[in-house]
């Protein structure tokens, strides 16, 4: 009998370091002596360059586009401290629909009995964030993951594109959809941000995993091509990714979100706009009240 392989999904908007997250993520788990795929379900297929040296590896829709027969090596690759590497891609441009590249992906790598063969034990989905449309949902309303997690910042669109992720987990949590696991907060470095984030989790029944903040050694590390964990793995930043790291591979529980409808959440955010503004002219110290 197979052995059961962890499976995860990592949510987040575009642009909010969640690839970033991702790739040190499956790095640390590699230097636990894990047997790690990460498996990049966003169209720009950019999810594992930072586990290769800056490279980019071809895609499996572009392979499936190119070949009428597609082996295992065509599309998975080894990065950093042997991790697997796939990125499911998308369709060509403005024809189709990207989520679809998930559904495909997947589907083939059952089919070659990809998971099996490498004897993996963690899979990491790597998705956009932005729109839980149905091929992006894919992870989540198939049950495919065990456990969720979002990448946000204290900015709002972050807030708002994990708050409609967690919409996704509930509307499919009934039909045996995977759960979350809780929010990872990046950049976290002023302590407003922080408590903005503790908020929100603490209104949409989740919980922070990690306070990741914005570091030069992230910004030194990718112009290389590499992870945090990689270029840099006795730095303060290597270590919170490593730290991140053991606590979702130890999470064995996860739970339906409690999400904001959209006038509640506007109401939120405005209240700590004008918390915000009270702060910087110096009407008030630490946390309102009534936020």
């Amino acid at each position: 009998m197979s052995k059961k392989i962890k499976q995860i999904a990592i949510y987040g908007k575009g642009g909010i370091g969640k690839s970033t997250t991702t790739s040190n993520i499956s790095a640390a788990l590699s230097k636990f002596g894990l047997k790690v795929m990460q498996f990049g379900c966003d169209p720009k297929a950019d999810s594992t360059n930072t586990l290769r040296g800056g490279s980019y590896i071809p895609t499996v829709l572009d392979t499936l586009r190119e070949k009428n027969q597609v082996k295992a090596e065509d599309v998975v690759f080894k990065g950093f401290n042997g991790v697997y590497c796939v990125e499911a891609g998308g369709p060509a441009p403005g024809v189709g629909c990207a989520g679809r590249g998930i559904i495909t992906a997947v589907q083939l790598l059952k089919q070659l009995k990809v998971y099996e063969e490498l004897d993996l034990d963690v899979i990491i989905y790597d998705v956009l964030g932005d729109v839980v449309c149905g091929g992006f949902a894919v992870p989540i309303r198939e049950g495919i993951a065990e456990h969720v997690f979002t990448v946000s910042s204290a900015d709002f669109m972050a807030i708002y594109a994990a708050n409609n992720l967690f919409k996704g987990i509930k509307k499919y949590s009934n039909s045996g959809g995977a759960l979350l696991g809780g929010l990872i907060a990046n950049s976290i470095n002023a302590p407003y941000a922080k408590e903005i984030v503790d908020d929100f989790v603490s209104r949409t029944s989740t919980r922070v995993v990690e306070y990741i903040p914005r570091s030069v050694t992230v910004t030194q590390a990718e112009l290389q091509g590499k992870t945090s964990v990689e270029a840099s793995p006795h730095s303060e930043q290597a270590k919170i990714y490593s730290r991140l790291a053991q606590k979702i591979i130890d999470t064995t529980q996860s739970k339906v979100p409690n999400p904001l409808d959209t006038a509640e959440l506007r109401t939120w955010a405005a209240k700590w706009a004008d918390h915000l503004l009270a702060l910087e002219t110096g009407e008030v110290r630490g946390k309102a009240s009534g936020i």
